[in-house]
């Protein structure tokens, strides 16, 4: 695969402005990256600055604490899908995830899957590691085994911590072949890139892009 195509180049902060997502896609369109990754009131707005290219729009969803409960997460998906998103991130419930209320984490992961899919769509499930036990991380990736979104992602960027190559490693060793992983947060260099796609990741979400990017070309 082509660098620059392993990039979700990430903009999601609360002071989004026109600017910053005219600069984010412009970035996107001269990098060729996978996608732009950004709140779901910019997704129209990507949808139409990117509509000549192959770069992908992707809308995260339950951003970034994942505790606004199944209907909402649903309703979130499907207004980003009808405003032109390709990708969705959404972030489980990782107080069910404490609880061990797996039967939940399962039946958000096939209903969201599902609304994606059936409109030939891609759905990413944000983990948050940094909340996790290896344990949890493990029984999380085994479901999405079972399921199959199309990815499962390391970390929002807003938990306490981002992607580790330790549970990049344990997450793809569970999914196999199955599903893909995402690795988010924290990155911000072409050694670490590096890392991750060597442990297993085919996706990279960072708002860095371009400076690793210019980083990997020397």
């Amino acid at each position: 695969m082509e660098f620059n195509k392993y990039f979700d180049h990430t903009f999601l902060k609360a002071f989004a402005t026109k600017q910053d997502i005219d600069t984010l896609c412009q970035q996107a369109k001269e990098l060729n990256t996978a996608s732009v990754c950004v709140n779901e009131d910019w997704v129209a707005y990507c949808k139409n600055l990117l509509k000549d290219t192959d770069v992908m729009v992707c809308s995260v969803v339950g951003f970034p604490l994942g505790q606004c409960g199944l209907n909402t997460k649903a309703y979130e998906t499907k207004e980003a899908l009808k405003d032109g998103a390709d990708e969705i991130d959404y972030v489980l419930n990782v107080g069910d995830v404490k609880m061990g209320n797996f039967d939940k984490v399962k039946e958000e992961m096939e209903t969201l899957t599902k609304i994606c899919h059936a409109q030939n769509k891609g759905i990413k499930v944000i983990f948050e590691n940094c909340y996790l036990t290896k344990e949890e991380i493990k029984k999380c990736a085994e479901i999405a085994k079972e399921v199959k979104p199309d990815f499962i992602k390391t970390s929002t960027g807003f938990g306490t911590g981002g992607a580790i190559i330790e549970d990049v490693k344990l997450m793809k060793d569970t999914v196999g072949n199955d599903v893909e992983v995402k690795a988010a947060g924290g990155i911000h260099s072409y050694a670490e890139v590096k890392e991750m796609i060597e442990a297993g990741a085919t996706r990279i979400g960072a708002s860095a892009t371009v400076q690793i990017v210019e980083e990997y070309n020397k």
